[in-house]
């Protein structure tokens, strides 16, 4: 199935095309064969044509319980429920390798957009991590001065209660008093 000129190749449709399996962000071969306008098994068959150039660090087949949570997760994924092949994940450097044995206008066109969307996703989580270990430094500053806040609150309110004087009696008053 080729995608319609226009159709692909924005960068927010290869964003959601991109997936976490085994703690990496990766994209699965049906989803790169159908941004690189091939079909899966042309991609496929092109990656084992050049088998050296993909290492384990650049695609690993999904298993069947990897498939199923994936499928759950991701609509666009939902074909892939009762494929008889469970389909090869491809890391960012395996989706710019496979742009390159395709070989094609539309494959190094659309390589160009796999890695913005993956350089974006790779920000993203930089920026979520970095947040994250400023909130955990506030909450560690926070946390240690529960005790002395509780004690300055609690002296700025006694400093707020009018002070107590004490009053005169009124009337008679005897030596002994």
């Amino acid at each position: 199935m080729r995608p319609r000129e226009g159709e692909l190749g924005r960068s927010n449709d290869v964003d959601a095309r991109v997936i976490v399996l085994r703690g990496r962000q990766v994209i699965l071969d049906t989803s790169l064969a159908e941004i690189y306008g091939a079909p899966t098994k042309a991609l496929n068959q092109a990656v084992r044509r050049n088998i050296g150039r993909f290492p384990e660090d650049f695609r690993f087949q999904v298993t069947r319980e990897e498939l199923a949570e994936v499928v759950t997760n991701c609509d666009h994924l939902s074909r892939l429920r009762f494929s008889t092949v469970p389909p090869w994940a491809f890391t960012e450097h395996g989706a710019i390798m496979a742009a390159s044995v395709l070989n094609s206008s539309r494959a190094i066109e659309m390589s160009v957009f796999v890695v913005r969307a993956f350089v974006r996703l790779r920000d993203i989580a930089r920026t979520n991590a970095e947040i994250g270990k400023h909130l955990a430094l506030l909450e560690r500053r926070v946390t240690g001065h529960d005790a002395a806040l509780k004690e300055m609150f609690s002296a700025i309110r006694g400093l707020l209660q009018p002070a107590r004087v004490p009053r005169k009696q009124i009337g008679f008053r005897t030596a002994a008093s």
